[in-house]
């Protein structure tokens, strides 16, 4: 009896692999990849009372960025706050965006905000 539980144990286990998804991650030396793992790493090293702040500077002004949404490998949707408030999204070929990132301390009493990172699907 036992034998037919295994059996029957490890076919459903076997059925589940082959009907899951498997994301088919980024190759390791993909600009997309690196960004998007150095950013996940330096909020991973932060304490309880940090965050990370991530600029983006263009000749309109200053956006903090709260979202990298990559659709693809190859481009970048950063969605975040003008210093007025106002959504912003900036779409950029991922070769071009540049950022600035900066560890800074959460104010007394508040809770810190960490940065949303969404990879392609495969």
């Amino acid at each position: 009896m036992a034998l037919a539980d295994l059996t029957k144990q490890l076919a459903q286990q076997a059925i589940l692999s082959a009907t899951e998804k498997t994301e088919k991650p980024a190759p390791p030396d993909h600009v997309g990849a690196i960004l998007l793992g150095q950013i996940q790493a330096m909020q991973k090293a932060l304490k309880e009372d940090e965050e990370l702040v991530i600029w983006f500077e263009s000749s309109t002004g200053k956006v903090r960025i709260m979202e990298i949404f990559l659709p693809s490998w190859k481009l970048a949707v950063l969605s975040g706050h003008d210093p007025d408030r106002n959504l912003t999204r900036v779409i950029s070929p991922i070769e071009s965006v540049q950022l600035i990132a900066k560890v800074m301390k959460v104010a007394p009493g508040g809770k810190p905000a960490r940065v949303g990172l969404i990879a392609p699907k495969s």
